[in-house]
């Protein structure tokens, strides 16, 4: 199925691919005419595979185990890296940083289960998405999230193409793990801060899948 967080962007999309296909037909040089045909299937063809949102189900253990931590994203696992977070943990932390590329899906889904402690939106600049500095400056989510075994930080990031997040959760809101909460258009990426005491279980290189890999646990043995 396709996404509600880019109902916008789909039905503009899947006009201009109408008005392609359809232009096509009353062009008379038949070279133009198959250049107008070939970019509007392709534009429809790349609107259905963006902004498609599968049914993904979450493993079991993590249901039952709230020190548990899914990815909130698809994607190449980065970077990780100790560092110092100063906006919602306030101490030393893990940061696992996944870089989403056109072909991964974009719908973000709820790290863990817990409420929702802190949200703000950061309107940010155009730095492509997989720079270091892109998870300072540009446009981007901060959201930080609370159980009884720990607190998370994670950051929705766009890039350079665009400069466009959704997002229907707010403070207060409680959400369970793999819980579908927002989408991250076109070149995207998600940094996730964690307690450092707790324990990692990608490296550098993997492939996560929002709501189904489990990258993390809170307070390790």
């Amino acid at each position: 199925m396709l996404t509600k967080y880019g109902i916008d962007n789909i039905i503009i999309l899947l006009f201009i691919s109408i008005v392609l296909i359809v232009s096509s037909v009353f062009i008379s040089k038949a070279g133009i005419s198959i250049i107008f045909t070939a970019i509007g299937i392709l534009l429809l063809l790349f609107t259905l595979w963006f902004f498609r949102d599968p049914e993904r189900i979450v493993p079991e253990n993590v249901l039952n185990d709230k020190r548990l931590v899914l990815s909130p994203a698809d994607g190449k696992v980065v970077e990780i890296v100790e560092e110092v977070e100063n906006i919602y943990l306030y101490s030393d932390v893990i940061r696992i940083s996944i870089f989403l590329s056109p072909l991964d899906v974009h719908v973000n889904r709820a790290p863990i289960s817990g409420m929702v402690k802190y949200f703000k939106y950061n309107r940010g600049n155009y730095i492509i998405a997989n720079h270091p500095k892109a998870s300072e400056l540009n446009e981007q989510t901060h959201i930080g999230m609370e159980n009884e075994f720990g607190k998370i930080f994670f950051k929705q990031i766009v890039g350079i193409v665009a400069r466009r997040l959704a997002w229907d959760i707010r403070i207060g809101d409680i959400l369970k793990a793999g819980q579908r909460f927002g989408m991250m258009k076109f070149g995207s990426r998600m940094d996730v801060a964690l307690p450092k005491n707790s324990e990692i279980f990608v490296k550098l290189g993997d492939k996560v899948i929002a709501g189904k890999s489990v990258i993390a646990q809170f307070e390790k043995d």
